[in-house]
């Protein structure tokens, strides 16, 4: 990869183009209008993020009330999540033809509408398709959000409003079956939706009076081929990870088919977007050596997030009978250290670059190893210090990863990679839940009822979490690399 050498009497000045990989230099603070732009997106985030969790709780309470089995109320969860994966691909095209103010409070609007409408819900059928419909607002408001946090920061000040918006991410999965759980015991199940409402009616207000308008640019034509291909493919992949995780084996046919028919609806569609004039998304932009490594980084360490998140709830709960409020109490000190990591990986990005990611990622290997040794009777303590590590070094990788992907293309590409790093760090999760639920599960059907070798079930499954934790920090290295050498070749020219 090459680095443009353009002479100029004041490098601060320089802003990264294409493919030229950003170089660590103290920016400006953000303004106050990029911090308004924040508070904004952070919402809408807090929302999307926290509603994909908290349900998981009342399924047990909806399956009693609704009178139906598990798996037919299972798809409350899914039906939300395929919405989601269908939708996001739409974004880019949407942001361009109506504007991405537009579309963020559009989309923000549907979520809390559909929110009101999930808690009316007479049956689980209707419960079903309102859930679809929060979907595709959930599933527009992250990428168009991301989008419009871009144009606000600048390359500069991104870092620090990545890591802000990155918040959400890493404590609503701990959070929310707390939350969900509280409101379970005191309020009923409508309340884990019409919570949404009030949160949502402010993220209304404060869109229309915050986010800066835009004019709407030529969308052109929708690619309604490459619509069809992706959100088809992310469509059925993401059913087919769902599956076979709530099913617990990735060898029945239900799950394993439509996973690989998505995969091939996802490859023809990448066949045809790099032939195509104007393609539902860009993906030219792998091209970009700092791009590619990067999402890649998001993808695992997306894997390593959600997918390791699922497990600790579940050892609370098989393991040592905790009910679901102690559990979420339990896993709070994940979220506290993963808070103060995204706290400081925006400052520190700024200095040191994408070497933060790989301070991130070896951190969270470290504190991955200790729960492959899990027990029956291990101490909470050690678990919770433990938890508070291992939360930090995904906070400080996460988000420069994504950070990195967002400085590396120019302005007018942001439109295109946030809907990709979207997709990539949703699926990522999806995979790592299928594939670490999947491991888990084949370990305890050969545990039987032995304490001892159930607890031992979760220890070879957290094997799984650290490859992709690993997985996850190679990429970066590889972007620091860049970085380093991209800093040598400016000195070397005299700028």
């Amino acid at each position: 990869m090459s680095v443009r050498d353009e002479p100029t009497t004041d490098s601060s000045a320089q802003e990264p183009g294409p493919g030229t990989p950003t170089l660590p230099e103290p920016p400006p603070a953000l303004t106050a209008e990029a911090r308004r732009v924040i508070v904004v997106v952070l919402l809408g985030a807090i929302l999307t993020f926290l509603d994909a969790t908290v349900v998981n709780v009342a399924l047990h309470d909806l399956s009693a009330d609704f009178d139906v089995s598990l798996g037919t109320v299972q798809w409350v969860v899914t039906g939300y999540l395929l919405a989601l994966a269908a939708v996001i691909p739409m974004s880019a095209w949407l942001i361009r033809r109506f504007g991405a103010a537009r579309t963020y409070t559009i989309a923000l609007a549907v979520f809390v509408f559909s929110s009101l409408l999930c808690g009316l819900a007479h049956n689980v059928g209707t419960l079903i398709a309102f859930r679809a419909l929060q979907g595709i607002g959930g599933g527009l408001m992250m990428p168009v959000g991301q989008a419009i946090l871009v144009a606000a920061a600048g390359p500069r000040g991104l870092a620090r409003a990545m890591s802000a918006i990155g918040i959400p991410m890493v404590l609503t999965p701990v959070l929310g079956p707390t939350i969900g759980g509280l409101l379970l015991a005191h309020a009923g199940w409508a309340w884990i939706f019409w919570i949404n409402v009030p949160i949502g009616i402010i993220g209304i207000v404060l869109a229309v009076r915050v986010l800066p308008p835009d004019t709407p640019q030529a969308g052109g034509r929708l690619d309604l081929t490459g619509l069809l291909l992706l959100s088809g493919g992310a469509t059925a992949l993401t059913y087919g990870l769902a599956q076979a995780s709530a099913r617990g084996s990735a060898r029945l046919w239900h799950g394993v088919v439509p996973a690989a028919g998505g995969l091939a609806l996802i490859a023809i569609f990448a066949a045809w977007a790099l032939r195509a004039r104007n393609p539902l998304l860009n993906l030219r932009l792998y091209r970009n050596g700092v791009f590619a490594s990067a999402s890649v980084a998001v993808f695992a360490m997306g894997a390593a997030t959600f997918g390791g998140m699922i497990l600790m709830p579940l050892y609370y709960q098989v393991i040592r009978h905790d009910d679901a409020v102690t559990t979420g109490m339990l896993l709070a000190p994940q979220g506290l250290g993963a808070a103060v990591a995204m706290f400081l990986s925006g400052r520190l990005f700024e200095k040191i670059g994408s070497v933060t990611a790989v301070v991130g990622g070896i951190i969270c290997i470290a504190a991955t190893i200790p729960f492959m040794t899990i027990g029956p009777e291990s101490s909470y303590w050690l678990l919770s210090i433990a938890l508070v590590v291992r939360g930090f070094g995904l906070g400080m990788a996460g988000m420069p990863a994504m950070t990195a992907a967002l400085r590396a293309v120019g302005p007018d590409e942001v439109t295109d990679a946030t809907p990709l790093l979207t997709m990539l760090q949703r699926v990522g999760g999806s995979v790592g839940t299928a594939l670490f639920v999947v491991v888990l599960q084949q370990h305890l059907d050969n545990a039987g009822k032995d304490a001892s070798q159930q607890a031992s079930a979760f220890g070879t499954a957290f094997i799984w979490v650290l490859a992709a934790t690993v997985l996850a920090t190679a990429p970066a290295v590889f972007m620091a690399r860049i970085e380093h050498r991209a800093a040598h070749n400016q000195d070397a020219s005299g700028l």
